[in-house]
């Protein structure tokens, strides 16, 4: 399995899309964290009605990573979509040794770059927002910090899951980048909806980097079962239509 693994990686190190989607995951989280931070120091400093009343330094650190999220989720379904599965499968005849390896290089890869990001983006958060900056010690930011990195890997996993069940990236990328930009937002607006909203994978999954609990939102327990049900769902539906592809 490990030669396997390090034979996906050696893939995604020679296909340029997504190396270029894994680069712009650090540039967009940090990049956003810093203008996030410089805007929220302008708003405190203004006393400005505009700042958000639940607004905190703490959570503010997390702010770019979810946005950098929509880079990763491009990488997970870049990395797995553009692999002829033919001559792939000729090397690898088990559907799931191949299946599990593609997965597990998508993880090694992403893996380091998501905890990078998620760091980073706080820090320059912190350090933007000035004089009301918090320390990434600060009670709640270390698990927030480690739950960050596990959504947004589980993100892109599942990106991977799904585009293994669609057999191409078009489907994933038009569900999932609406879902995580706008969609789930929307579902918020209404009683009614925002029930089902709390249980889709991006809203359940950001509990995971909530450095406080929510009224109205799922616990950091539950939000993290129900990601992972998304996930595993992903996963074995990649594998059922693995297994019935004709290549």
């Amino acid at each position: 399995m490990i030669d396997l693994v390090r034979a996906e990686l050696v893939k995604l190190r020679t296909v340029r899309g997504p190396l270029v989607a894994l680069a712009l995951v650090p540039v967009v989280s940090v990049g956003v964290g810093a203008l996030n931070g410089l805007s929220g120091r302008q708003a405190l400093d203004s006393h400005s009605s505009m700042l958000r009343p639940d607004f905190t330094a703490q959570q503010a650190g997390f702010d770019g990573v979810q946005y950098g999220m929509l880079a990763l989720i491009v990488f997970g379904v870049l990395a797995v979509s553009g692999d002829p599965l033919g001559p792939a499968l000729l090397a690898v005849p088990g559907r799931a040794r191949f299946h599990a390896a593609k997965l597990l290089a998508v993880v090694v890869a992403a893996l380091p770059v998501v905890a990078f990001s998620v760091v980073v983006s706080d820090l320059v958060t912190q350090v933007a927002l000035g004089p009301y900056g918090k320390s990434l010690g600060e009670s709640g930011v270390p698990r927030a910090l480690a739950g960050a990195v596990l959504f947004l890997t589980s993100m892109c996993v599942l990106a991977a899951g799904l585009t293994m069940m669609a057999k191409n990236a078009l489907v994933p990328l038009a569900v999932l980048l609406p879902l995580v930009t706008v969609g789930s937002q929307l579902l918020t607006i209404s009683e009614s909806s925002r029930r089902v909203a709390r249980l889709l994978p991006d809203r359940a999954g950001a509990r995971l980097l909530a450095v406080r609990p929510e009224h109205g939102e799922l616990g950091l327990a539950l939000g993290g079962a129900v990601l992972a049900l998304w996930v595993a769902a992903a996963v074995a539906g990649g594998l059922a239509v693995l297994r019935r592809r004709d290549v």
